[in-house]
This record gives C-alpha cells, structure tokens and sequence, in this order.
C-alpha cells in the first residue's frame, strides 16, 4: 500500500525535510493589515515582524476549511492508496474537524496532535520513518503515533511580552513585572492547551541554559531518536548556546533547528525557542 503522509503548516518542519520526504502542506490563512495571505506561500513570519513593529495589529490565522481538504486529499489519493494527515491541536484551531469532515468516505486517516508546531512534526517525522522503513499497514503506523501523543514534550521561553499582551493572553500587569523583574515564562502544551511553566529569571541567555537544563533534567527519561530546537528568530549564538546546553544533558541521534512559523510568530513574537522531544 501506498501512503502519504500530510500535515497542516502548523508542523513548523523545514522546507528541505518536507520536500526530501514527500510530505504534503495544507496552510492556513494568516490576516493581516486587512488582507488574507497563505501561511509559508506568500507571508513569512518576517513579514508579521515589520508588521507588527510598524504599529499594526498583530495578525489573525485561520483553518483550512474542509472543501480546501477534500481538494488536496482527493488529489493526493490520485496518487496513492491512502493518507495519514496530522491537524494542530483540536483546542486551538478547528482545523481537526474540519479535515475530519472532509475525510468522511476516503481513505484518510486524520490525527488530532493534540499538540502544535514541533510538537506536530514529531508525529510526523515518526509516521514517515515507519513509511520509509517499509511499513504498508495505517493502522500500525497510527497505532504508533496516538501512543506518542502524551509523550511529547513541547515548551518555549518567551523573551518578550508585548506580543503574548496584544493577543489577550497576559495583562500590562504580568508584562510589566515581568520585565521589572527579568522573567521569561516558558510556555507549555499539556492535555492539548497551552499553559505557562515556569519563570525564569536573568539575561535571555542565561534563561535559555536554565530552561534546557529543567526540560532535560531527567535525561534518562528521554527519546534520544530527535529533539527539535524551534525558534522565532534568535542570534547564532544563543541557538548554539542552547543546542550545546541540549547535548550535555543528552546525546541525541538527530538535533533539528526549525525557524517556527507564521502561527508561533503571530502568537509569541520574537526570542522565542523551544525544545520539544518525545519522552519514554
């Protein structure tokens, strides 16, 4: 049997892998400035940072609508025998449903992440190996990722506030003590919904060695098979600071630096990394 594996453009893999690996994008819509644009087409997240700095509203994202997934499964089925698709989180967008609905009497098989970015594209980096290596059966492939879901570790540290304010998703109070008192907030995806972790305290990237060292602090506990370093935009050296830091608490067979998205961009804003790894 034939299958292709698919995913919304919130994965936040790179272009290289997706192309290397045959896999299938279904963007979302990104609105901003009082136009529509095609997440990872024709807006980079760059694009939302001028925006943005310029004094304009910070865009808004929207599903891929189900006559969009029919389309783009109907045409991917001309070319195989069947499809794994893999949707952001059911509680931060209606994508899930909506490629659900476009589904119904087709061979594919939709997999609600329940998780975004990186946290996505470890699913899928999980279900193309099983391709790759050979295996013809969905269900053993979908077997394997649903009982990955609740292993996935996905965090960030957020540098700055000001985009997580304008969202609605901290008040002035929270950016303004935060900045007085030098916090980063690490945001964290559990039970399929973003919540904030811990705080920590300092220069950025004196922050981001305390984070790795607190995500990673059971090392024993880990899948060393991927990590993923996910950022919004940060130096050289604060990246290497951080992959450096990931492989001293563990040694894993593949690190992979991802520039995040649209969708990551338009919610956290710039300085924002995080590492996410599938746990034992």
């Amino acid at each position: 049997m034939n299958i292709r594996i698919s995913a919304d453009s919130t994965c936040d893999l790179s272009r290289a892998y997706i192309e290397q690996h045959h896999i299938t994008m279904l963007p979302l819509t990104v609105s901003m400035g009082g136009k529509d644009y095609t997440d990872g087409v024709d807006i980079a997240p760059d694009d939302i940072f001028r925006h943005v700095d310029a004094g304009g509203e910070l865009p808004k994202t929207a599903a891929v609508n189900t006559e969009a997934y029919r389309k783009r499964f109907e045409a991917l089925l001309a070319e195989c025998d069947a499809v794994i698709h893999f949707n952001i989180s059911a509680d931060f967008s209606s994508c899930h449903e909506n490629a659900v609905a476009a589904a119904q009497g087709l061979p594919v098989y939709c997999v609600d992440s329940r998780n975004l970015s990186s946290g996505i594209a470890l699913l899928v980096c999980e279900a193309v190996d099983m391709v790759e290596a050979g295996c013809d059966d969905v269900q053993a492939i979908l077997t394997h990722v649903e009982g990955l879901i609740d292993k996935v570790d996905a965090s960030f540290i957020v540098d700055r506030l000001d985009y997580l304010y304008k969202g609605g998703r901290c008040s002035m109070v929270s950016v303004l003590g935060a900045n007085l008192l030098k916090l980063k907030p690490c945001i964290e995806v559990v039970g399929g919904k973003m919540i904030v972790g811990k705080k920590f305290r300092g220069a950025y990237s004196r922050c981001l060695k305390q984070y790795v060292d607190d995500r990673l602090r059971n090392p024993d506990a880990v899948d060393g098979k991927r990590i993923f370093i996910t950022h919004t935009g940060v130096s050289r050296e604060d990246f290497e600071l951080t992959r450096d830091a990931v492989l001293a608490r563990k040694a894993f067979d593949e690190v992979m630096e991802v520039r995040a998205g649209c969708s990551i961009t338009s919610h956290c804003g710039q300085g924002t990394l995080g590492i996410l790894f599938i746990r034992k």
